[in-house]
């Protein structure tokens, strides 16, 4: 299987290595004929600001959404879960999220950097908590009714998945636990 971490900004090469340490053929996405070759995509944390610029300016947005829209089996990390969300609450006028899954959130919901934290998250399917690394992340606000939350953190959904989408509020690829990527994995390419 060929896994594609959109490589435009923030923190791909920690996904690549653990795509590849599961088996997985990671492959940076950078251009539409990068994004053609892969069966699954990451799109991993960073500023999601400059990351929706950046989609227009390289051409990928209108082939990134199409593929969504075929299908295409996707994680989304921290700004990832922002590109993806149905609504962003309090985004700028000009970006534009993708709609993949039916959620609303707020960016960098839990504050500034400074207010960065780290917690030890119950997840469904997972035998043992998952350590949980939150930088600037997103908020949940609303939850649509065939989104399924997989864990929360104070109350809130913090890992969440919708057919062959999957976004969490956190940095799976910091905690030195490759779970979460193997359980994407797994729902991707499910017989």
């Amino acid at each position: 299987m060929k896994v594609g971490v959109l490589a435009l900004q923030g923190a791909f090469a920690r996904h690549l290595k653990v795509l590849d340490g599961l088996g997985a053929s990671g492959v940076e996405v950078r251009t539409p004929g990068e994004l053609a070759s892969v069966d699954a995509l990451v799109m991993p944390g960073g500023e999601s600001t400059t990351i929706s610029m950046l989609l227009d300016s390289s051409g990928l947005r209108r082939p990134i959404s199409e593929r969504l829209s075929s299908g295409l089996p996707v994680l989304g990390t921290c700004a990832g879960m922002i590109l993806l969300a149905a609504r962003v609450t309090d985004g700028r006028s000009d970006q534009r999220s993708f709609g993949a899954i039916d959620l609303d959130v707020q960016r960098n919901g839990y504050g500034r950097q400074v207010d960065s934290f780290e917690a030890q998250l119950a997840v469904a399917g997972l035998d043992e908590p998952f350590h949980g690394v939150f930088i600037r992340a997103p908020v949940v606000e609303r939850i649509g009714e065939d989104v399924e939350v997989l864990a929360w953190v104070d109350g809130s959904p913090v890992l969440c998945r919708q057919g062959t989408v999957v976004v969490a509020a956190f940095h799976p690829e910091m905690s030195n636990d490759d779970r979460i990527h193997g359980c994407f994995l797994d729902w991707a390419f499910a017989v």
